[in-house]
């Protein structure tokens, strides 16, 4: 299933949408579709003249990936600068995500940036490790601690619309954030890296800052690094950048993190009393 159509929505009533996506790995929904749907269904009840500048979501419960989700959009607000939308997204079990959106009506004024992109390979010199077929993923080979930072675009051309590159990039940026906060876990490091089952993890709650227009079908850098992690939570920032080096978005998460039981149970030696 390519980006374009997991974006799609369908009309279902008034200020309604429904939506669906594709199997997943893991089994459940992945986090980046839903920002990404609601955020599609928030910019339809926008007129053009506005364009996404920034969204805020919570991760309520986890979603079922044989169902359709259903987003229900509330018209907070109509400005002559701004729109403001808050997304319901519902499934039979009930809310799975709340999201808030600001719409801008672009302003032509400064465009400064004190943010430098990080020197790293080009992507075409880096492999593809990509776990879907909507995206092409390359990431960035590095042994930072909390860092992690990865090249990303649709692996399909996108429509010619602001609000569908800048819904590929919701759906893109939920990617890395666990990453960086696996980096940066002692528990992680101390057994040489990230292995198959040894966290439970979920995104809790996910915000970006759209700063330009750009084009999600080709390459931006995402570079993402954990600044807190305590108890089960990690705190991470993200920058996407374009290949001249202009800073495109800004995005933050919180992770959920915790160690998984099971996979302490099959480490754990044996009783020699029992």
């Amino acid at each position: 299933m390519n980006l374009p159509d997991i974006l799609s929505l369908e009309h279902h009533g008034p200020d309604t949408w429904m939506g669906r996506g594709p199997r997943y790995p893991w089994g459940g929904l992945y986090g980046g579709q839903i920002v990404a749907q609601a955020l599609k269904a928030a910019a339809h009840t926008v007129p053009d003249r506005y364009k996404v500048n920034s969204l805020h979501a919570y991760f309520i419960r986890g979603g079922d990936q044989d169902a359709p989700v259903r987003y229900e959009v509330d018209r907070l607000r109509d400005g002559r600068s701004f729109a403001t939308r808050a997304v319901v997204a519902r499934q039979a079990v009930g809310a799975i995500l709340n999201l808030s959106a600001s719409f801008h009506a672009e302003e032509h004024e400064t465009d400064e940036a004190d943010v430098p992109m990080p020197a790293v390979p080009r992507p075409d010199t880096l492999a593809d490790d990509t776990w879907s077929k909507a995206f092409d993923r390359r990431l960035v080979p590095s042994d930072e601690i909390g860092r992690e930072s990865a090249w990303a675009r649709a692996s399909s051309a996108l429509p010619d619309r602001h609000i569908d590159h800048a819904a590929a990039v919701a759906y893109l940026s939920d990617d890395f954030p666990t990453g960086a906060a696996v980096r940066l876990h002692p528990f992680a490091r101390s057994h040489g890296g990230w292995q198959d089952g040894m966290f439970m993890t979920a995104s809790l709650d996910h915000s970006i800052w759209f700063h330009r227009e750009l084009a999600a079908d080709g390459w931006h850098l995402h570079d993402v690094v954990c600044h807190q992690l305590r108890g089960a939570r990690a705190l991470t920032r993200g920058r996407v950048y374009d290949q001249a080096g202009n800073l495109c978005a800004t995005f933050a998460q919180e992770v959920l993190l915790r160690v998984s039981r099971t996979w302490l149970d099959r480490r754990e030696p044996p009783d020699e009393m029992a």
